[in-house]
């Protein structure tokens, strides 16, 4: 009988573990666009942003196209290294399982998606903030099921939360004359637009338990490669990052707003456009040589829009500042999550995380006769 008793003791314990143990581990929930989003897109059969070609990943793990828009980490990944944060799986991971879920969190983020359901329409198939908001929505329906509502809803109030999405509303939507919104709208009353419709969704978001929440701004858009290449001299172009700083200070003002007003809620707004700023006007200062092309181009066939097996690379990847027309090389990926903390102060949460070294940037040479 003390036999049986002590067995039952010590199983109720292990499961007790099992279900309880999620309370032990803070994890985050990412909400954001091509620079997050670590494989949504390459399941998305019909998307035209994907990530699913070399030379995607060569910098990454076993070097193969992993659904990052990169060749190695984004700032999530290393932002989240750094403060002991576990990488959350992509919500389209076949494995994903609630047990996961519970140590990890969840990534819902998507290339070409926006804050606006219309934005990056031409891509054909990707996650708006609206349907990632929904989609978070059955994730925790699927956790209230597997450990209870009471259990559940701790968990969510304990979590995380990163939104990092609005480029693609400017860069895939509103400067390109093929949507709507760029003839309906000025300048002003399309941030005021964005705003409405983040403010909405971010009150979702609080109403489903989000607690503590940081929405990240737009770096100097206007220089990023794609937008070099479409201007007559080369040179950033100014009418596109005076719109990224008036939608970082209208953002600011309106989280201070909600923080303020929305129960238990701290809402912060990361300015990031400063830190990237000097990356891109200050190469050098961080070992770079080259901050205004891609490492990854089709020769001189530009735009590229995307990295593919026939593109060529940069001898050294390390030096350059753009992975591709659009996204950030590792090392750059590297310095702007360094100096974020820094700016922030963000401090380490799980004490006991460390990354995974199979998913640590393992540096592969540049294919044979791919140099430029």
């Amino acid at each position: 009988m003390g036999l049986v008793v002590a067995w039952t003791i010590m199983i109720t314990t292990l499961l007790g573990v099992a279900m309880d143990g999620y309370d032990c581990k803070v994890v985050q929930f990412i909400f954001g666009d091509s620079l997050s989003d670590v494989g949504n897109n390459d399941r998305l059969s019909k998307s035209l942003a994907r990530a699913s070609l070399p030379w995607y990943g060569i910098d990454f793990g076993n070097g193969l196209p992993n659904g990052r828009f990169c060749n190695g980490r984004t700032v999530a990944d290393i932002i989240g290294d750094r403060t002991g944060l576990p990488r959350p799986p992509a919500f389209l991971d076949p494995s994903l399982t609630e047990d996961m879920i519970l140590e990890n969190g969840v990534n819902y983020a998507s290339g070409g998606g926006g804050i606006l359901n219309e934005t990056g329409g031409l891509f054909i198939q990707r996650f708006s903030l609206h349907k990632q908001i929904e989609l978070f929505q059955g994730t925790q329906e699927l956790i209230k099921a597997r450990i209870g509502k009471e259990d559940a809803e701790d968990f969510f109030r304990k979590s995380r939360y990163v939104v990092a999405l609005g480029s693609n509303d400017f860069i895939n939507n509103y400067l390109m004359p093929v949507y709507s919104d760029g003839w309906k709208y000025s300048d002003e009353d399309f941030i005021s637009y964005l705003m409405e419709t983040l403010k909405g969704q971010l009150k979702i978001l609080h109403g489903l338990g989000a607690r503590e929440l940081m929405v990240f701004g737009l770096g100097p858009m206007g220089c990023i490669p794609l937008q070099r290449v479409l201007s007559s001299s080369g040179e950033c172009q100014e009418r596109t990052n005076k719109l990224a700083l008036s939608f970082n200070q209208a953002s600011s003002k309106m989280l201070n707003e909600l923080s303020g007003n929305l129960p238990n809620a701290s809402f912060k707004f990361g300015d990031a456009y400063d830190v990237v700023n000097d990356v891109i006007t200050n190469p050098q200062k961080y070992g770079f040589n080259n901050s205004d092309s891609p490492c990854c181009s089709f020769g001189q066939i530009r735009p590229a829009l995307t990295c593919v097996p026939g593109s060529t690379l940069c001898e050294d990847r390390s030096k350059y500042v753009f992975w591709d027309e659009y996204h950030p090389s590792d090392s750059a990926n590297e310095i702007i999550a360094s100096e974020l903390i820094k700016k922030f102060g963000f401090l380490r949460v799980n004490e006991t995380n460390a990354p995974n070294p199979s998913q640590e940037p393992a540096v592969a040479p540049s294919p044979e006769g791919d140099n430029s």
